[in-house]
């Protein structure tokens, strides 16, 4: 509780993003298969949610699975999209009562369609919601995002409903799965891995970055608390001088 009473409500990134990073090297560590990492994580993940929507965190998201997890063993890839569809069957409660917003990012076409009926299941009872946007990084690749993107913005092109003068940076992020959250004010990311792995590349352009040793499920308030504080220490000058911007 220390740590949070260290945090200054009025500069909390108002979007945060986790590359959940861990689960089998902490499974590996237990003596077990990498899918019981896995498992564990998910306490990791509604530990999270629930103290960003307490702190007064508007947007989450999370990387949960990207385009090149695709290529892992079959039956890896086979428990996570169980693991999905199980996860928000057993936390839309929680969601509701915590006023979340589900939201999604991805190709999402490429899951299977239990887990996508699920998905968009989740997402439509939770639409009203207001306190937090809570977004999933599905069958994610941030260079997939934005070949999607340009592809879309060059059809328009071609059939005269853009200029190619009128392209900048709100055109093409309107384009992008992200079109509806702000650009990352805070990413962090768990394991000792100092990558980005593909996520959110346009819209971390000026984000902070916290890397921890911590493996994801052993992640827990503490170590989001120590996130924050670290963030709200840092002189974000977005390409100003310290001056211009004291």
């Amino acid at each position: 509780m220390i740590l949070e009473e260290q945090i200054n409500k009025d500069n909390l990134p108002k979007h945060l993003a986790i590359i959940m990073d861990g689960n089998g090297r902490w499974a590996k560590q237990q003596g077990m298969i990498r899918a019981f990492g896995h498992e564990k994580g998910t306490k990791s993940v509604r530990e999270t949610v629930e103290c960003c929507a307490k702190l007064g965190i508007e947007n989450l998201t999370l990387y949960a699975f990207s385009t090149e997890n695709w290529n892992r063993p079959k039956l890896e890839v086979d428990t996570l999209m169980n693991l999905l569809i199980k996860s928000l069957k057993k936390e839309l409660k929680t969601l509701q009562k915590n006023e979340i917003r589900l939201n999604s990012i991805g190709n999402l076409s490429l899951l299977p369609t239990s887990a996508h009926k699920e998905l968009l299941e989740v997402i439509n009872k939770t639409k009203e919601n207001k306190r937090m946007t809570l977004t999933l990084a599905l069958s994610y690749g941030s260079r997939e995002e934005l070949v999607s993107a340009i592809k879309t913005i060059c059809d328009k092109v071609k059939n005269n409903i853009i200029s190619p003068e009128s392209i900048d940076e709100t055109i093409i992020n309107q384009h992008l799965y992200t079109h509806n959250l702000p650009d990352v004010d805070l990413l962090i990311r768990t394991s000792g891995e100092h990558r980005i792995s593909n996520f959110l590349l346009w819209q971390i352009a000026y984000a902070e970055l916290f890397f921890t040793d911590v493996l994801w499920p052993d992640f827990r308030e503490q170590h989001l608390y120590e996130a924050i504080i670290s963030y709200q220490k840092r002189e974000r000058r977005f390409g100003k001088t310290s001056e211009q911007i004291k």
